[in-house]
């Protein structure tokens, strides 16, 4: 007979449901989130949003807001690279940057605190609801 581990196979074709993670688990998985984007671009937020959106509702909700942020940002830096030609893609290049930083780091404080952090519309657009 197979030994059972505790763990529900519930999910589709028999694949474990993952456990929620815990309260400060998602705090720090959020919080690395957000300063991952500084570094990584979007690729943290949606390798989070992937993985850990099912594990609870403060995780999914930093990750998708950072996602959002993040392809923003992508976006901005793809025009700053084609407006680069003239000098006003420099601009451009140099605020998306600022702004990464500074929000990215307003918004894992908050998840750090265990607050939702919500990035001002005119710099997230909603691409993932």
């Amino acid at each position: 007979m197979p030994r059972r581990t505790g763990v529900t196979t519930s999910g589709p074709a028999g694949y474990a449901v993952q456990p929620p993670l815990s309260p400060s688990d998602q705090r720090l998985w959020a919080t690395l989130i957000h300063v991952g984007g500084i570094i990584f671009g979007f690729l943290p937020a949606l390798i989070g949003y992937l993985v850990l959106k099912d594990r609870g509702e403060f995780i999914r909700d930093h990750t998708k807001t950072a996602l959002n942020f993040q392809i923003t940002l992508l976006i901005a830096y793809v025009i700053g690279s084609i407006l680069s030609i003239v000098i006003i893609g420099v601009v451009v290049l140099i605020a998306a940057g600022i702004i990464s930083i500074i929000f990215s780091i307003m918004a894992a404080l908050a998840a750090n605190k265990g607050e939702l952090y919500v990035y001002p519309k005119w710099c997230a657009i909603q691409f993932v609801k």
